[in-house]
């Protein structure tokens, strides 16, 4: 249980750095409490998408990851961001990502964040 919440954390994190850096990844809210309360349904969001359609999406697409040498992993994880946006906006959870590119560079920020904090955070089961 104590890493489900940190791995929560984590991407909590990630995206918070995400949407700081990219304009066009909004995470809007009234006050600062219900944008952190967003923010961890979101990454909840987040974790749900990554944990069961992520692994069926890389299957899928696993020729295309040995042709380009692992670099669709960019993209899968662009659109493991979009459909968390989509997922959001279908549950009225104010975020949204606007864009292919953008869903790019966050994947990539969210990536490189979580992989830091995994480091950093304790792991345990």
């Amino acid at each position: 249980m104590k890493n489900f919440v940190v791995k929560t954390l984590a991407n909590a994190a990630a995206l918070l750095v995400a949407v700081a850096v990219l304009g066009d990844i909004t995470l809007t809210g009234h006050s600062t409490g219900s944008k952190v309360l967003t923010l961890i349904v979101v990454a909840l969001l987040f974790g749900l998408v990554n944990f069961l359609v992520k692994p069926v999406v890389q299957v899928l697409t696993f020729p295309l990851f040995i042709l380009t040498l692992g670099l669709i992993t960019l993209v899968v994880n662009a659109l493991m961001l979009l459909l968390t946006s989509w997922i959001a906006g279908k549950l009225d959870v104010s975020f949204h990502v606007e864009g292919f590119w953008t869903a790019v560079l966050g994947g990539l920020i969210i990536s490189v964040v979580s992989w830091a904090l995994h480091v950093v955070l304790p792991d345990e089961d």
